[in-house]
């Protein structure tokens, strides 16, 4: 990882990204979290390469980019192989995985070639600033040359765990969150779940209930839609993403 030019200086991110309406979505987020920039955007593995490459000093660091945001499937390549390309030429900078990919294999090769985040799309921009931040956190915290002791190794690395999610809004636990979210994500695919049906489930209240699938719902895990065929107005089911 290069180090920082200074304890102000933002952090310049690639964004690795195919679909142009999610490179542009990912540079808007990028820019929205204080303290990091967007150095460049590259459509494929190879135009990733090239900028890399162009920056790269005579002493081996990148100069203008500190870290990939790296979508894992791309044209020309996957971006656990131009992770695996990239730590082969020496070129050692930090990558945040982003990807819809949701295979172990996957997650274990992202782990073994060093990357730092891993961040599930679909996601809330709440997600997004949350990894960028704790990064920001590990960053500042091994930034020096020196690591003084274990604790604070143990607390750079705790830096990078961060919840799903953001925060837990008052009143709301994170362990009752989680299994409202397992009880969605058990749904038949293309079936959702009412408040109603989840109260009964787990035995909660149904304003309870409402309360955390709508936290789900704003976080951007679970997504709203509408279930017909009963007298009245439409109930709002939450189906998973």
């Amino acid at each position: 990882m290069p180090d920082q030019t200074g304890a102000d200086a933002p952090i310049r991110v690639l964004v690795v990204e195919d679909e142009p309406v999610t490179a542009e979505a990912h540079t808007a987020y990028v820019r929205r979290v204080p303290g990091f920039e967007v150095a460049g955007v590259a459509r494929t593995g190879a135009e990733a390469v090239r900028l890399l490459r162009d920056a790269r000093a005579a002493d081996g660091s990148i100069a203008g980019i500190d870290l990939i945001l790296l979508d894992v499937n791309l044209p020309d390549t996957t971006g656990i192989e131009l992770c695996r390309s990239l730590r082969a030429g020496g070129i050692e900078i930090d990558v945040i995985a982003v990807t819809a990919v949701r295979d172990a294999a996957v997650v274990r090769s992202a782990v073994s070639l060093g990357i730092v985040q891993y961040l599930i799309k679909p996601f809330a921009f709440a997600a997004f600033a949350e990894k960028l931040n704790a990064y920001r956190e590990y960053r500042g915290r091994v930034g020096s040359a020196v690591v003084t002791d274990q604790q604070e190794v143990d607390a750079s690395f705790a830096a990078l765990r961060t919840s799903s999610g953001g925060d837990v809004p008052k009143g709301l636990t994170r362990e009752t969150l989680e299994r409202v979210r397992a009880a969605v994500r058990e749904a038949p695919d293309g079936r959702g779940v009412s408040a109603a049906e989840l109260a009964a489930r787990l035995d909660l209240s149904r304003v309870t209930a409402r309360r955390y699938l709508e936290q789900l719902a704003d976080s951007g895990i679970v997504e709203r839609a509408s279930r017909y065929g009963t007298p009245g107005r439409p109930e709002v089911e939450y189906r998973r993403r």
